[in-house]
């Protein structure tokens, strides 16, 4: 298979999603979103979306099985999985904040080998396949070169539907805020990958996170250099729902910082 063909044809497949959805974005009617669950917000958007993405990306790779977000498609196979949210940032987009994301990743057996991220509002398109390195419309990106925690920019998610751990979040993000340039929550698990593969942020750090949130993060940012694991070095970290992104540089201490605080669920 020729990965970077298949790519280019997944660019034109995100982009065509992210014209949609940037369409709607201007006329969006609040009144329109549903509940999935307590404060987990999905709208015809995100499913109109996904049904789109679905059908180009069967075509454009037939055997492949998918991972959705909303189930559009469930059948799965044991070679290629596609690993789709059509919509990552639907609470920024529901409610006017023009900060969300087409996200699709392609698996191959357990490894992820190519990630398309599109923010439609801004057309940065960032891309990556294994071993071709990462790039940003056209243009190579790497990771940023910063030495250690104290030079960094931070980006992170807050809970926002399971609040048993917030305790423990909170202490690490305020480890964080005392040792860093300062932490950043934009509300796009897939745009904060992408920024620290393109050396806007050094460090990125969430848990309850779904695969389809970080799947074609994880391959743009080992591409341009990156560094990911879960919490501890050790982990799944596509589908173990945590994941600790960074430059290479500070991953050490990012992680011993989040070790201070953070009792592992699987303790």
């Amino acid at each position: 298979m020729d990965l970077q063909q298949l790519c280019q044809s997944v660019i034109e497949i995100a982009r065509s999603a992210g014209d949609f959805i940037k369409h709607e974005a201007q006329h969006f009617d609040r009144s329109k979103v549903e509940m999935k669950g307590f404060n987990n917000l999905v709208s015809y958007v995100d499913k109109q979306a996904e049904d789109q993405l679905v059908n180009d990306l069967r075509k454009a790779l037939p055997e492949a099985g998918f991972i959705t977000e909303e189930e559009t498609a469930t059948e799965r196979s044991d070679k290629y999985n596609w690993i789709i949210d059509p919509l990552d940032g639907t609470t920024n987009f529901t409610h006017g904040l023009h900060h969300f994301a087409v996200s699709i990743g392609l698996m191959e057996g357990e490894e992820m080998v190519l990630g398309v991220i599109y923010n439609p509002m801004h057309d940065e398109c960032f891309y990556a396949t294994k071993g071709n390195g990462a790039f940003l419309n056209g243009k190579q990106i790497k990771v940023s070169e910063a030495p250690a925690l104290k030079d960094s920019l931070i980006a992170t998610g807050f809970p926002y539907y399971d609040f048993d751990r917030t305790q423990q979040y909170l202490q690490v993000l305020g480890s964080f805020m005392a040792t860093s340039h300062g932490v950043r929550r934009i509300g796009s698990a897939a745009l904060d990958l992408a920024y620290v593969a393109a050396g806007r942020f050094e460090g990125f750090f969430e848990y309850n996170l779904n695969a389809w949130d970080v799947a074609a993060g994880v391959v743009i940012v080992k591409e341009a250099g990156g560094k990911l694991s879960k919490f501890t070095q050790d982990g799944d970290y596509i589908f173990g729902r945590e994941i600790v992104a960074s430059n290479g540089n500070i991953h050490t201490e990012m992680l011993q910082t989040i070790a201070q605080h953070w009792k592992s669920s699987e303790a």
